[in-house]
């Protein structure tokens, strides 16, 4: 499956069609889909307040559970945090993704090809993933 980069309007592979699919769950807040009330993360919800460890379990709760729900070509395995206090500081929250890549997720065939990891970051502009 292929599909459009949102931001160039150049086609995507696969893979880079599913990062992009992770960038829009996870910056759209719970409600905000005249159509699809409960698609989003519930994650954009919890950019600004003060991070604590609890409220960085439970995004990332949040952020592998909504990763589960809506982009069925990914896995979570694991969340680790990135980044350093400076960063946190200034606004930029980071978050590694271990993930099982199965591209056929999409079409109900779960097997993986590849494990893969990735990098995603939290920023008052919204998400960004690198790879």
């Amino acid at each position: 499956m292929a599909g459009i980069d949102r931001r160039t309007g150049k086609i995507l592979n696969n893979f880079d069609h599913a990062l992009q699919s992770v960038e829009v769950i996870l910056s759209t807040r719970l409600g905000s889909r005249l159509m699809r009330r409960q698609f989003g993360g519930g994650v954009a919800e919890l950019l600004g307040r003060a991070v604590t460890l609890p409220l960085f379990s439970l995004f990332q709760q949040l952020a592998a559970t909504s990763i589960d729900i809506w982009e069925p070509r990914f896995k979570v395995r694991r969340i680790s945090p990135q980044g350093t206090v400076e960063q946190i500081r200034a606004g930029s929250v980071g978050i590694r993704l271990d993930v099982d890549y199965r591209p056929r997720g999409h079409l109900g065939d779960f097997t993986v090809e590849r494990v893969v990891s990735f990098d995603l970051y939290f920023r008052s502009g919204g998400v960004e993933a690198i790879q």
